[in-house]
């Protein structure tokens, strides 16, 4: 899969595709519909697929720290991407210039001029440009003028209600890891490279491997049974808790994973954690014997969930 990034670095062989646009956190179920629509089509006209998506996402730019939690960073919506026949991902920066450009505008400078799209597949609430005023029936009159196809694709459901990437993050929040996975299409995962921490964890009995998440905001929070990938004998299950660590006074989100069994240096490796069922919330204890105390109670649930499972 190739990484455009901005309009600038687009050339002319990547003009003539099928494309879509949004935000696609989570690639979710919803999404991989709208992927799989694309490939086909794709297939169908000889044509690459491109992924219009942007940096920061849209509502990261309007609400600042005030904005949900995203499901996935960049690098990792890439990674996910790349599995379901992606030819091209055009990451547009989302700052003043984008904000300010009308929805018109857009229409001829990136599908258009830009990348001469034939086949356009949008989301039913999909809105774009300038006070959101583009809509798909701007797209379908834009289409019928300048020879591209857009298509309306409907809202994808499960159960009472649309898949979408703000129903996963209620789930996240709740600790109902299971819908979570089932919207997902996939158990929920945080991915990032080991780094050294503070060693508390090897002192107290429970070594673990530590993650920095590189998000100001995660979407869950608590100790989890889980199962790491990236590593010889993969998956391996274990505990881990993600949040700030209030009874150590720690002050970024981190995930600390104690795998079970194992006693190898994977300082450095990138790894992948499935959250696969939430034990429970983060909390802050009086003392350190309380939270060692706690933590074996977390590892002895953990192992009895995966026995369950």
């Amino acid at each position: 899969m190739e990484l455009i990034r901005g309009l600038h670095n687009l050339r002319e062989r990547h003009r003539g595709c099928v494309a879509t646009i949004g935000n696609f956190d989570g690639v979710h179920l919803g999404h991989q519909a709208v992927l799989g629509q694309l490939a086909e089509k794709a297939d169908a006209l000889g044509l690459p697929s491109t992924v219009i998506t942007f940096e920061p996402l849209p509502h990261e730019y309007f609400l600042g720290e005030k904005a949900p939690a995203r499901l996935t960073r960049f690098r990792e919506k890439v990674q996910a991407l790349r599995r379901f026949s992606v030819d091209r991902l055009m990451c547009l920066r989302f700052g003043a210039a984008l904000a300010a450009m009308p929805a018109e505008a857009f229409i001829e400078r990136v599908l258009v001029g830009g990348l001469g799209v034939k086949y356009l597949v949008v989301g039913d609430d999909f809105r774009f440009g300038q006070g959101r005023a583009g809509d798909f029936a701007m797209l379908k009159a834009a289409g019928e003028q300048h020879g591209f196809q857009v298509v309306n694709m409907h809202t994808f459901r499960i159960g009472e209600g649309r898949v979408s990437s703000t129903r996963i993050r209620e789930a996240l929040e709740a600790g109902d890891m299971a819908t979570a996975e089932q919207l997902l299409g996939r158990p929920f995962r945080l991915c990032g490279r080991v780094a050294h921490g503070d060693k508390r964890g090897r002192g107290i009995g429970f070594p673990t491997a530590n993650l920095k998440l590189e998000r100001q905001i995660s979407p869950v929070n608590g100790v989890f049974a889980v199962e790491l990938f990236g590593v010889q004998g993969e998956p391996l299950q274990g505990v881990a808790n993600v949040g700030r660590r209030p009874t150590v006074g720690g002050l970024e989100n981190r995930l600390e994973v104690h795998l079970f069994d194992f006693d190898q240096d994977i300082y450095g490796r990138h790894v992948q954690v499935d959250l696969l069922h939430k034990v429970r919330d983060e909390q802050r204890f009086e003392s350190l014997d309380d939270l060692i105390g706690q933590i074996g109670r977390d590892v002895v649930a953990a192992r009895e969930w995966f026995l369950r499972k």
